[in-house]
């Protein structure tokens, strides 16, 4: 039969989560968190306390970080990560449980640095952070038992009668569902509440509760033998601080020799005490990471791993200086690898053609990574300093240009004398045409022609006139204005040569004016030479709307759009009238039907009549 938490053959009773010996796990208190102060000093800072008694512990960073968890006792005796020296994850005992230190590769994985232990924890401990950059976040957890619970630890302490709590045990044959277990319990000095309780000696009543029976007392044995020490167990350690305990046997007083175990009073029985063996430090040994993964997916890359001196004491392997492993040859902390061959650039298409008809463009083609068996994977497999161009410039050579105008203005720029009116001028580029159109060239259109409204009224001295009207109705534009020299009489002036007022400062006759944007208008190139020059042709010209910037736009009235193509040279084809060409015989019309205007002769003597039918002759010609 098995035994139960409670020490009694074929009992069922197990340690809840809580760690209660036949609980329902509903005695204990789960204690959770996350630290998520924002630190600013580097160093170690503390996080949180684990309370004696705290069981299912688990302390876990977020998510990864250049932080490091560390552990310590109250006592300030370092567990895990203390004094700057920084421990390979692994299992470290402290507090009376074992820790494991987990830290996920630091390649591949984003979770954090962790502690876990079962627990219970026979004292309180202290978590803290290396701070080195911004805390991510640490969560914890802990279970604490409730009040009034039997602590597991007393349970796996205790000997067969001893009482428990104060309270005997009870035997075998005793009613299990008629147990009332007296608990009597002391909180210790700075002990945290809500750990387990502790036993105080001398607190066991000294009366027997009245549902109990009384523990059936050993009988006494006679004093001819005792306990004797012959040795002591073989030390658990070799080297590095171990422990080993004394072995009593029972032995006849006169002639020590060693007789059965029932000879001697059990209850004398000395316990024996852990004693300290062979504390001489074990020797440094170099303490071999894993190899963290390789730098390059592909190809040849590096690995890395950690390698420390370290050393085992008191059944903790702590980290030393490395002059201590000198007389061993360190291993090597890095190594190439290579997982598999690269991928290579494959070029896939031919260039496109160029993007624009005339001048600088671009063109493309198609460049994919394709690994050695075949597939297209992503660009980062391939070295990208080796991608060939997947675009580049292509020059189509010199675009045709043209010169591109509005219509004159409607109004002079002068109310009376001479003026100018006015229009706009721009060299364009021209993708539109299909005719020959050569360069803008040096050959620029006028943008001022002359007008004259009449002549002006006589004025005074320098006398200026009124300005004019803009000579445009937007945009930019010029305003003149009449001065002239002039002598003032009475009941009139007369007008006098200009350098009779060459002493004086002459006034401006013209400036700049702007009245408002002119917003978007048309413009047109020149008309192209007519496609025939007779019977009917076609001449065209390109029209283009612009902005004020000269940009191409789509805002102009499309009502006010200037004609591109028009008809010319709508006149008949007839040939030239030659004054001396004249028939000198009546019956002209005969020598034309005998077909007889090929000779000179007759050419020449029926000239009207032979003209006239080899014109209509050619236009048949040139119509078929």
């Amino acid at each position: 039969q098995s035994i139960g938490c409670d020490d009694y053959l074929g009992s069922d009773k197990v340690i809840d989560k809580c760690g209660i010996c036949g609980g329902d796990n509903t005695a204990c208190k789960v204690v959770s968190g996350v630290f998520k102060h924002t630190l600013t000093n580097l160093g170690y800072h503390k996080i949180v306390e684990i309370p004696e008694g705290a069981t299912k512990i688990n302390i876990t960073e977020m998510s990864k970080s250049n932080n490091y968890l560390a552990l310590r006792s109250r006592s300030g005796r370092s567990i895990i990560n203390g004094n700057w020296a920084i421990d390979r994850p692994g299992r470290y005992e402290g507090g009376g449980t074992m820790f494991t230190y987990k830290r996920p590769n630091e390649i591949s994985s984003t979770a954090g640095e962790s502690f876990l232990a079962d627990g219970p924890t026979n004292e309180v401990l202290d978590v803290y952070m290396i701070h080195q950059q911004p805390n991510p976040g640490i969560h914890y957890e802990y279970i604490i038992p409730g009040d009034n619970v039997i602590s597991p630890q007393l349970l796996a302490h205790r000997r067969p009668g001893e009482p428990l709590n104060g309270q005997l045990g009870m035997p075998e044959s005793t009613n299990h569902e008629d147990e009332d277990l007296h608990r009597e319990t002391d909180t210790l000095p700075g002990q945290s509440a809500g750990t387990f309780p502790v036993i105080q000696p001398g607190r066991f009543p000294s009366h027997q509760p009245e549902n109990q029976v009384p523990a059936v007392q050993p009988p006494r044995q006679n004093r001819e033998h005792n306990w004797k020490q012959i040795g002591k167990t073989e030390c658990t350690t070799t080297c590095g601080k171990g422990s080993q305990y004394p072995v009593f046997h029972c032995v006849n007083r006169i002639t020590h020799e060693e007789v059965s175990e029932s000879y001697c009073d059990s209850s004398t029985k000395p316990i024996p005490e852990e004693e300290a063996c062979n504390l001489f430090p074990c020797p440094a040994f170099w303490d071999i990471g894993e190899w963290s993964e390789c730098s390059k997916t592909c190809g040849l890359g590096m690995q890395h791993r950690q390698i420390l001196c370290r050393q085992m004491y008191a059944n903790r392997t702590l980290t030393v200086q490395q002059y201590r492993c000198h007389h061993l040859e360190k291993p090597e902390t890095t190594s190439t690898c290579q997982l598999k061959i690269c991928s290579e650039w494959q070029i896939r298409t031919e260039w496109t053609s160029c993007s624009v008809p005339c001048g600088v463009g671009q063109r493309t083609r198609d460049v994919k990574c394709v690994s050695n068996l075949g597939d297209i994977v992503d660009d980062e497999e391939c070295n990208m300093k080796l991608r060939p161009n997947d675009i580049e410039n292509c020059d189509m050579g010199p675009c045709a240009k043209s010169w591109f105008l509005t219509e004159w203005s409607d109004r002079c720029s002068a109310e009376c004398g001479d003026g100018v009116r006015t229009r706009s001028v721009v060299c364009m580029t021209n993708h539109v045409s299909s005719l020959p159109l050569e360069g803008c060239g040096n050959n620029r259109p006028s943008e001022t022609t002359p007008c004259n409204n009449g002549p002006c009224a006589g004025k005074v001295e320098w006398f200026a006139g009124g300005w004019t009207q803009c000579s445009t109705e937007c945009g930019s534009g010029t305003q003149q204005r009449e001065v002239i020299c002039v002598r003032k009489t009475e009941g009139n002036f007369d007008v006098l040569n200009s350098y009779e007022c060459s002493y004086l400062e002459k006034p401006p006759s013209q400036q700049s004016c702007y009245l408002k944007p002119c917003g978007s208008k048309w413009f047109h190139t020149e008309w192209s030479t007519c496609s025939k020059s007779c019977e009917g042709g076609f001449r065209v010209r390109e029209v283009r709307c612009l902005s004020d910037e000269m940009t191409a736009s789509s805002q102009c009235d499309p009502q006010l759009k200037p004609e591109e193509k028009e008809p010319c040279n709508t006149q008949d084809c007839t040939p030239e009238i030659d004054e001396n060409c004249k028939d000198k015989y009546y019956n002209c019309n005969v020598v034309v039907q005998a077909r007889l205007c090929v000779y000179t002769y007759y050419k020449t003597a029926c000239c009207a009549s032979c003209t006239r039918v080899a014109n209509r002759q050619s236009g048949f010609l040139g119509r078929r």
